[in-house]
């Protein structure tokens, strides 16, 4: 990566390929993140880390959604649920780390009712650890979310947060919205923390509000991660509309990531079969002592408007008119 910039933040512009590369060196004492010179400035990294991975139960994302009758919600009974995608990514880095000798055991958590529990089944048979379920069966939100981490973290004193980018909006054309359901994690210690985005509300809050009350450097939307031992860092590539950004973050940080930084594996069955037999841990928000009461409330929850179909053109001409009459974009 090169020498260290002297300066709070520098962004040299190189050309490449793929669009402009911006490098951004953090030194982040100035802007609430990870360069201390307290007790907590600490060879983060000399030992191997413990990587948590928060995973969600959703709908699945092959199924077609359909609105309560009475507009409180998307129909859930009865209805395909699976592993939010994102979560399995977050998971497969985790996991690919891991294997890479930069951590010594991955932890799996998700908050929510007894039917959690699955999803959990399904991280272990994928690799992780062990697992945690915080039985909650309502709904939390993502300030919430964000207090129960930062509890959490204030009291085990994790080294690094990953968590995921939060794609909580129905990815299918024309789906539905469900808002804000989270993550709790209990008090368990942790040194590296993914958490996924979910496919079932679009919120895009909880990773950037716990960076925000932990007062730690951020790298959102990551294509790539690396850590980097030597000098207690992780760097982190991000698309942005201009190409690519990266980042190298001291330590402790939060990351959350981005569709496009792996391709998660396939849980065996041999791994399936051992993964029914692991016990997973059960806590609730009440043991974490955080407030989960919100001012938020989902009024309505209805399907968006039907689109009309396309018209094929035939000529320029015809394009321009529609545009200019029908349209009247022109």
């Amino acid at each position: 990566m090169g020498s260290r910039p002297t300066s709070e933040v520098e962004i040299p512009m190189n050309s490449e390929i793929c669009g402009v590369c911006r490098r951004w060196w953090l030194a982040l004492s100035k802007i609430g993140g990870g360069r201390r010179e307290d007790n907590r400035r600490i060879p983060l990294l000399a030992a191997k880390m413990k990587i948590m991975v928060a995973v969600k139960r959703v709908i699945d994302y092959a199924v077609k959604i359909r609105v309560k009758p009475d507009k409180s919600g998307v129909e859930t009974s009865n209805v395909k649920m699976s592993m939010n995608p994102f979560c399995e990514i977050a998971l497969e880095e985790a996991l690919r780390i891991k294997e890479s000798g930069g951590a010594s055991e991955v932890v799996a958590v998700s908050v929510g009712p007894a039917q959690c529990v699955d999803t959990l089944r399904t991280g272990l048979a994928m690799g992780a650890d062990r697992a945690i379920h915080v039985d909650f069966p309502g709904t939390l939100y993502p300030l919430s979310i964000a207090k129960i981490l930062k509890a959490l973290v204030d009291a085990e004193k994790p080294g690094l947060v990953l968590l995921g980018k939060q794609f909580e909006q129905l990815k299918k054309a024309g789906d539905l919205i469900e808002l804000y359901h989270g993550f709790a994690i209990p008090k368990y210690e942790v040194d590296l923390l993914f958490k996924n985005s979910a496919i079932d509300d679009d919120c895009n809050q909880t990773g950037q509000m716990i960076a925000g009350l932990l007062k730690w450097p951020q790298g959102t939307f990551a294509s790539k991660v690396v850590l980097d031992k030597a000098n207690n860092v992780v760097t982190v590539d991000r698309e942005v509309d201009g190409g690519l950004e990266t980042l190298c973050l001291d330590l402790p940080a939060v990351i959350t990531t981005d569709l496009r930084l792996n391709q998660p594996r396939y849980a065996t069955l041999p791994n399936i079969m051992k993964a029914k037999s692991k016990v997973i841990k059960k806590v609730s928000p009440k043991d974490l002592n955080v407030d989960i009461r919100s001012d938020l409330e989902v009024v309505q929850v209805t399907e968006p408007p039907k689109r009309k179909a396309g018209v094929i053109l035939s000529s320029v001409d015809q394009l321009i008119d529609k545009l200019k009459n029908e349209a009247r974009v022109i």
